[in-house]
């Protein structure tokens, strides 16, 4: 665990004073892009609900995977909805290990928070990725103003296939969003050959202590900036409209095309969360 002292100064304009799902998740993963409320709040939530964390590692290996996949499918243009502040196994950083260096790949990164963007924006700029990868500070509840910014027009040519990420970011899209709206603007701007990656929080059809664990987690997380919403499968399958769904389909997180096996805590953290992958066969 990183030494807790070092947060970063926050950048001008930042609230402090109440915790953030992005820089709590950061802290989920080990990262030291949070403040004491973030970390205090994190370890009330992992009290009451041990399996955040390692369902939040869950989530950053199938990104990993995920983006692997596409540009083994031949994908070379990502945006990566909600994604926070800068934690190891990025996209950008994905895609710099996985191609050749003489491949070339663009990435775009949404978020709204205002700490997410200034430290990304500081990661890109110190490992010399300006040039391909880039940071948009927008809302993804909308999808216009997203997809019409001059960072994502640089980047992004949208008569070329696009793998568009939303993980872990559509439980924070309530009911009063039109969430299946949102999905229909972003999927009807991709053309054929675009992939869209997706996780999402549920309560997997657990039950007993199980079940009000992660409801209890859920109602912790009402009380923030970004209160969560739950979705069951079918659900979460609707959220991928008429896209064919990639093998093995909407899964746990830890079954979409697993590279290693669980262990301890891991495995009781596998239920609470529904992924997959799907591809736009348009013609």
């Amino acid at each position: 665990m990183p030494d807790e002292s070092s947060a970063p100064e926050a950048p001008e304009g930042v609230d402090t004073e109440k915790p953030s799902a992005a820089r709590v998740y950061d802290w989920f993963l080990g990262g030291i892009q949070n403040w004491a409320v973030d970390r205090e709040f994190g370890k009330r939530v992992e009290a009451r609900w041990p399996h955040v964390r390692p369902g939040s590692r869950h989530n950053r290996e199938f990104l990993g995977r995920a983006v692997r996949a596409a540009l083994d499918a031949g994908i070379r243009q990502f945006i990566d909805l909600g994604s926070g502040v800068p934690t190891v196994g990025n996209v950008h950083e994905v895609v710099r290990e996985h191609l050749p260096a003489d491949e070339h790949a663009t990435v775009v990164y949404v978020d709204y928070e205002p700490v997410a963007v200034a430290h990304a924006t500081l990661l890109l700029e110190r490992q010399g990725a300006g040039d391909w990868a880039g940071i948009v500070q927008a809302d993804i509840r909308d999808p216009k103003a997203v997809l019409r910014d001059e960072t994502t027009r640089r980047l992004i040519d949208f008569d070329q296939p696009v793998c568009l990420l939303m993980l872990a970011v559509l439980h924070f899209v309530g009911p009063d969003d039109d969430a299946d709206g949102i999905m229909r603007t972003y999927r009807g701007r991709l053309v054929p050959g675009s992939w869209l990656v997706l996780s999402h929080m549920t309560v997997g059809g657990t039950t007993g202590e199980a079940r009000r664990g992660v409801l209890d987690f859920a109602e912790q997380y009402r009380n923030t900036s970004n209160p969560v919403w739950l979705r069951d499968h079918h659900e979460v399958v609707e959220l991928f409209g008429d896209w064919e769904l990639l093998e093995p389909g909407v899964v746990h997180i830890p079954d979409w095309r697993p590279e290693r096996q669980l262990a301890g805590p891991e495995v009781d953290a596998r239920p609470f969360a529904w992924c997959g992958v799907a591809v736009n066969r348009a013609r």
